[in-house]
């Protein structure tokens, strides 16, 4: 066993760093989320900002929106041109993706300039993309409701596991220690 983990020191490098970062920011996020919120950042403060700034995304492309908090459920009612579309839940707002990025990026540490300014630029774009990506979410469904399914479940998916992917690419490609 110590063989073939001294034979593959880097791959047992890049698991225990991915690994353990990623169960402690997910465990500070938890921690985060068991904090009680006021109304006003209903049902966190993440989600709220999103959803708040999803809605101010959608009225860029000319159509009217409001967020409101649900009154029954942890969520953000969301509506366009007044119809109530869809939920915004705490898995909307991005963090545990951004989570997911860092730790691999921080997995493949080269040093700590550089690695610390493209995880934390690379956050900001998922976070913007993802705000990107709410408000054609909500646009589609209110012009296509007949696809919403698909929109949700493959295209929205598809565009922040997307851009994680990409930017993970560019790193490894362009930044990373070899």
């Amino acid at each position: 066993m110590l063989k073939i983990i001294s034979e593959n020191k880097a791959v047992v490098r890049f698991l225990v760093i991915f690994g353990g970062l990623y169960l402690i920011l997910a465990l500070l996020y938890k921690l985060y989320l068991g904090m009680e919120f006021s109304i006003n950042h209903f049902p966190d403060y993440f989600t709220h900002l999103v959803s708040v700034q999803s809605s101010e995304m959608v009225q860029v492309f000319g159509y009217s929106s409001k967020v409101e908090p649900h009154p029954f459920q942890e969520s953000m009612k969301f509506f366009v041109n007044g119809e109530f579309l869809a939920r915004i839940v705490e898995g909307c707002n991005a963090i545990s993706v951004i989570i997911l990025f860092v730790s691999f990026i921080f997995a493949f540490y080269k040093d700590a300039k550089k690695t610390f300014l493209f995880a934390f630029a690379g956050a900001v774009f998922i976070y913007a993309i993802n705000i990107f990506r709410i408000a054609l979410l909500a646009i589609g469904i209110y012009e296509y409701p007949e696809y919403s399914g698909f929109l949700h479940g493959t295209v929205f998916p598809a565009i922040i596991y997307g851009t994680v992917f990409f930017l993970w690419f560019l790193w490894v490609k362009n930044f990373s220690k070899k």
